[in-house]
């Protein structure tokens, strides 16, 4: 086990690509702070944990409240002492043409996708740096490299992710602390599952392995950044598209 007591926050754990990490974490040993506004959600997930004899707290936060956010920071140290991992997974989109777009749509995305990244990294870091150790994985995406139409907001925010990204890999590098980025694909999760046929026609017919990703091969990249062996990786985005840009 990779991840024997090493303690793992999870944001957006209710659910797709953050459960299926909260799941391979905890199968590695990890005690798996799971983190959403979704909290039946959670405990459901948390259940699933358990039953298999992995170790899950469940954390009700909005990641846009820096407030909520630093309450869970405080309990988590409080109960067990340090972070190891921080998983920044949840996001949300509102997707429409910008001629279209209402302020209150680009201001959520922002919110959750960006802020909520901001929040719980500034939370984490300073435990991270007193145990001159930590590893950060933020979920970009695809979109955030090469764009899409209807989805400025969110491009926007999964593209600033990158260079938050990158920013911080350089302030603490020093101190035992990678931060890294994924950027997924079209993945089969309930988010993408509500796009229209049309759409997913288009995705396909430009992604070279002619399929659609899982949520566990961008959940292995994830994994894979926090383990040992990626210690020397730091500021880099790891892109799980099967070729679909490039």
């Amino acid at each position: 086990m990779i991840f024997r007591d090493r303690i793992s926050i999870i944001t957006g754990a209710s659910q797709g690509i953050g459960e299926v990490i909260a799941h391979e974490f905890a199968a590695e040993g990890a005690a798996v702070m799971l983190v959403d506004i979704q909290k039946a959600k959670l405990d459901e997930v948390a259940k699933k944990i358990a039953d298999k004899g992995g170790k899950a707290a469940v954390y009700e936060a909005d990641v846009s409240n820096y407030g909520q956010v630093s309450a869970v920071v405080e309990s988590v140290i409080k109960d067990y002492k340090k972070i190891d991992h921080l998983i920044n997974n949840a996001g949300i989109t509102k997707d429409g043409f910008l001629l279209r777009m209402r302020e209150e749509e680009w201001d959520a995305v922002i919110a959750v996708n960006l802020k909520g990244i901001f929040n719980f990294s500034k939370a984490v870091i300073r435990s991270m740096i007193g145990s001159r150790y930590g590893r950060i994985v933020s979920l970009s995406s695809v979109v955030g490299l090469m764009g899409n139409v209807g989805q400025a907001n969110y491009a926007a925010s999964k593209a600033g992710l990158i260079g938050f990204t990158k920013s911080l890999a350089r302030e603490v590098a020093s101190r035992g602390i990678t931060v890294n980025a994924v950027a997924p694909g079209y993945i089969a999760t309930p988010m993408t599952a509500g796009l229209p046929e049309q759409a997913k026609t288009a995705f396909l017919s430009i992604i070279p392995v002619q399929r659609f990703g899982k949520p566990a091969e961008v959940a292995h990249a994830v994994k894979f950044l926090c383990s040992d062996e990626a210690a020397y990786i730091t500021g880099q985005v790891i892109q799980v598209n099967g070729g679909m840009y490039m």
